[in-house]
């Protein structure tokens, strides 16, 4: 095959990657928004979208797959299809946890712990996916340091928003009178609420699992990925 159609491949390889990480960042906002406004036909959509994230991503595989099986690239070339490889799953990924989000909104009982800004840790994650990707089209390798560096940020809204779920859930004086049917439904908001803090901290990985591997693809440095 000629060189330049290798070169195109490449660069086509590098825009589809780019085109995933657009729709799996517009999917993941929707689902806060879906969330915020409890908006369940909004919620549904993105469920049911997922299957179109799953099949960009077995398109690119595919494609990762042919350019390291039929051009054999080395240094530099190589680097940079086994880090889109797995950028696109830790985008895969994070449409998941969006689906997470929209079967949570789904399945919410009643208004809970209005003190948790979950709007902040979610534009905090999306910050994060963003800056990760535009790190990978500029090649622009401080900029993973810095995504790296504001994981611990986000750590730390997530510690605090998960811990004033469970001193709110102790404080709560249950009503003698409320069901069975009641109390677990209590009990199965405080675990969504804890699970979106839980999934929302986990697309704050995947966008520093991004940042590695943009900085091991430009710069052969390892250092973010351990």
């Amino acid at each position: 095959m000629p060189r330049e159609s290798y070169q195109e491949q490449l660069e086509a390889m590098q825009e589809d990657v780019l085109y995933m990480s657009e729709v799996v960042i517009d999917r993941l906002r929707l689902a806060l928004e879906a969330m915020e406004q409890k908006d369940g036909e909004a919620a549904k959509e993105i469920i049911a979208g997922d299957d179109e994230i799953n099949d960009l991503y077995l398109d690119l595989e595919q494609d990762c797959i042919d350019l390291l099986a039929l051009q054999q690239p080395v240094a530099g070339d190589l680097r940079l299809i086994a880090s889109s490889f797995k950028i696109i799953t830790d985008l895969e990924r994070v449409g998941d946890l969006a689906v997470n989000l929209g079967e949570y909104t789904l399945d919410s009982q009643q208004d809970m712990f209005p003190e948790v800004d979950i709007n902040a840790i979610g534009d905090h994650t999306l910050d994060m996916l963003e800056d990760a990707m535009g790190a990978y089209e500029a090649r622009d390798p401080e900029s993973c340091y810095d995504i790296a560096e504001r994981d611990e940020d986000l750590d730390g809204l997530c510690a605090e928003a998960s811990q004033t779920v469970v001193r709110d859930l102790i404080e709560t004086e249950l009503d003698p009178d409320d069901s069975d049917e009641q109390v677990e439904a209590l009990m199965q908001d405080v675990s969504r609420m804890l699970l979106t803090v839980r999934d929302l901290e986990r697309v704050g990985d995947h966008a520093v699992n991004i940042a590695a591997r943009t900085l091991y693809m430009v710069e052969n440095d390892e250092e973010l990925i351990y």
